[in-house]
């Protein structure tokens, strides 16, 4: 058999589904194994797309997503989605073709130094030297990719490797370490800490969407009576309309989650990656109390200096704990819950157009259940989302907040729709990410995929207009035009609606979900309410 043959074979070993990507000349020997395998091979228009959609995958599924391009530019358009994945703890296997082995020691056409290029920004970058290699090298990639902590595993694969004869020989088998259990030692010293503070509080990061403890975490805040606050990547660990839930914290600014943790004196930090809310914005006098509870150890920072820190696996830990802390009688929690409850519902019944960010929300979240799927973009609509969304599940709000890479909700909305087909997925972008991928329209369509996108218009670069207008009292080069987004989708031959009042709004969005292919709705947004949102938050007083 050939190389890129037994490659094909190491990879159904792995389970692997899909394989989001583009073909290429130095790639044409997988592709062709391809075609007689149980994998799906999904065309994307863009291998920045291909990335994305392999993030969204392996974020969704917990399995890694695998992406393939050819060489050179190819490999090079990987690089964003690639460090996105790698950023936010997503595992994913991306492949790239390489040229042959025989012409890389010198200049040559479309020759880089990928595994170099792709060694920051993974786990694991290597190259295939001999065909021999490729099973021990395929299971480490996924090995690496999907252990905790999660991230991208890059392998460079040369054409003449692939093309290369080799004997029949078996992938190796796909093995995984057991998570360890906590020391008892170290859960009893935790138990005893919570027990004996005043005013804890929870954050509960991306690691719990991760390893499914969501139930251990609503049982733990349950049975200690401790609010707990998420991370914009874990919201829904705890269900919004849990009483003591108070929604998300990271946007940087004096709210009323802020005024939780700046009243606590413990702050309980569970399966939080740094990168997602860096412990300098919470604990900026470095005088809280923390207590690390995940399955790998707490990384060194000076306003992340532990009290205690329990490592293993999250359900069992947040058991024991539980089983051995006291109870707190009383929580402000409770409260907070009810003033952000009912800041949330203020603009529900709003009707001046162009439509406030506060209603589109709104309406966003009546149309969908509760289990379906939002795949936010990034920009000034990601703030708002991670606001103001009320995820009610686990991984039903998708927000990229490691490396935070524009241009990936609408690949990742096509990732999602493949991964769970009978949820409803609505990609939500600005303007602006839209357009940055906006070429994979065609792939929905031609996949018969029915997803919704909804695009806050302002034709601008309406996040960094608010930090001028904060910074500096006026903007600079963040205005453009865009394309009538209701004929740019007909062109493709997708569905396409133009929200003109407020009031159509949430028919718009009923309609569209059930339309049954790729719908796109224009929704012009004000965005006057970032700056009165800053002035707001400027004045606010703690209600606890």
């Amino acid at each position: 058999m050939k190389g890129g043959e037994l490659f094909v074979r190491c990879l159904e070993n792995e389970g692997v589904d899909y394989i989001f990507g583009l073909p290429g000349e130095e790639n044409i020997d997988t592709l062709d194994a391809l075609h007689d395998s149980p994998i799906r091979f999904v065309l994307t228009r863009h291998e920045q797309g291909a990335a994305f959609m392999a993030d969204v995958y392996g974020r969704l599924t917990g399995r890694a997503g695998v992406c393939l391009s050819t060489l050179g530019p190819g490999a090079t358009n990987l690089v964003t989605g690639v460090a996105d994945a790698n950023m936010d703890r997503a595992p994913v296997v991306a492949i790239a073709g390489q040229g042959a082995t025989t012409r890389m020691h010198k200049e040559s056409h479309q020759i880089l130094d990928l595994v170099n290029l792709f060694d920051p920004i993974t786990k694991y970058s290597t190259q295939i030297p001999a065909p021999e290699t490729i099973p021990e090298i395929v299971r480490k990639a996924f090995k690496t990719a999907q252990s905790e902590k999660p991230g991208c595993s890059f392998i460079s694969f040369p054409e003449n490797i692939a093309r290369a004869e080799v004997e029949d020989m078996p992938p190796l088998k796909v093995q995984s370490a057991a998570t360890p259990i906590a020391p008892a030692g170290k859960c009893a010293q935790v138990a005893d800490i919570i027990s004996r503070a005043q005013a804890p509080i929870i954050m509960a990061g991306n690691g719990v969407v991760r390893e499914r403890a969501s139930e251990a975490l609503i049982d733990f805040a349950e049975k200690l009576n401790v609010p707990v606050a998420t991370t914009f990547m874990a919201k829904g660990v705890i269900p919004f309309s849990h009483p003591l839930c108070l929604g998300a914290i990271g946007l940087q600014a004096r709210d009323y989650i802020a005024f939780g943790f700046h009243q606590a004196d413990l702050i309980i930090c569970v399966g939080v990656d740094m990168v997602e809310y860096h412990p300098r914005l919470w604990n900026p006098d470095r005088d809280k109390m923390i207590i690390h509870i995940d399955e790998s150890p707490a990384e060194v920072d000076a306003h992340y200096v532990l009290e205690a820190g329990v490592v293993g696996e999250i359900s069992d830990s947040l058991g024991r704990i539980a089983a051995r802390a006291e109870r707190r009688t009383s929580s402000g929690g409770h409260k907070l819950h009810d003033v952000i409850t009912r800041e949330i519902g203020e603009f529900r019944d709003d009707t001046e157009f162009p439509v406030k960010p506060q209603k589109i929300i709104w309406d966003l979240r009546q149309a969908l259940d509760r289990e379906d799927i939002v795949i936010s973009d990034v920009g000034a609509h990601k703030m708002w989302i991670a606001r103001m969304y009320q995820a009610e599940a686990p991984n039903t709000c998708i927000i990229s907040n490691g490396f935070a890479a524009m241009g990936i909700a609408l690949p990742g909305a096509i990732a999602a729709k493949l991964a769970l087909p009978d949820r409803k997925v609505v990609a939500v972008c600005g303007d602006a990410g839209f357009l940055m991928n906006s070429q994979e329209i065609e792939t929905a369509l031609r996949l018969k995929l029915d997803i919704v996108i909804l695009i806050f218009n302002d034709a601008k670069y309406g996040l960094i207009e608010w930090h001028q207008l904060r910074h500096f009292e006026r903007a600079t080069a963040i205005a453009f035009n865009n394309p009538d987004f209701v004929m740019f989708a007909e062109s493709f031959g997708a569905k396409g609606y133009r929200v003109e009042r407020t009031e159509d709004l949430l028919s718009t969005l009923q309609t569209a979900l059930g339309d049954g292919t790729v719908s796109i709705i224009d929704c012009p947004v004000d965005y006057a309410e970032n700056m009165k949102l800053t002035a707001k938050l400027g004045n606010l007083v703690s209600p606890i």
